[in-house]
């Protein structure tokens, strides 16, 4: 199973909307998904207390993690960056499992031209040095209040081609590298 991760905690955000995009296209390709929504976050999880012992309702976020054969990140760029409930959520998962040898793919959307890559960026920094396994494809949205409608959809099919081959590659690049992993253990 994919987890997918919505890499920001702000309502109606674009970052969810896009999510919706994804999962549809995980779908699709009849891929399990399960959805990490980070509005969702347990209030206690930001409590000082939490770092020594983790509230039991986090333990379905941490899990979700854990259980997956990849992860999907989809990150908004906010002030030059990516959101600090992101890396408050990786700082609160089980370290070193958590991202060891996990494939972990990133989706990056921004309000200016650069469409969040520096928040991929960052983030790719921290996931490769937890060990994980960065799927190459990497997909920008820039100025994302122009490329949804109304009703939060993507207008442009290039760029939803553009997240369907991401997908179908990193559901490759997973299976690819838990073969690889299976003869490492025989």
């Amino acid at each position: 199973m994919i987890t997918l991760i919505v890499g920001t905690n702000r309502p109606g955000s674009d970052t969810r909307q896009i999510a919706r995009h994804v999962e549809q296209l995980y779908a699709e390709l009849r891929v399990p998904l399960r959805v990490i929504d980070l509005a969702e976050l347990p209030p206690e999880i930001f409590s000082p207390t939490a770092y020594a012992e983790k509230p039991a309702a986090f333990q379905r976020f941490s899990d979700a993690v854990l259980q997956a054969a990849g992860l999907v990140v989809i990150t908004p760029e906010y002030n030059g960056s990516f959101p600090g409930v992101l890396k408050y959520f990786i700082d609160m998962l089980k370290f070193p499992e958590s991202f060891e040898h996990r494939p972990v793919c990133f989706i990056g959307l921004a309000a200016g031209v650069w469409g969040g890559l520096r928040s991929v960026e960052q983030l790719q920094q921290i996931f490769g040095y937890r060990n994980a396994h960065l799927h190459p494809q990497r997909v920008f949205l820039p100025q994302i209040h122009s490329l949804l409608d109304d009703a939060g959809r993507l207008k442009d099919p290039e760029l939803v081609q553009r997240l369907r081959r991401q997908a179908e590659g990193f559901v490759d690049f997973v299976e690819r590298l838990q073969r690889i992993q299976l003869r490492a253990i025989r």
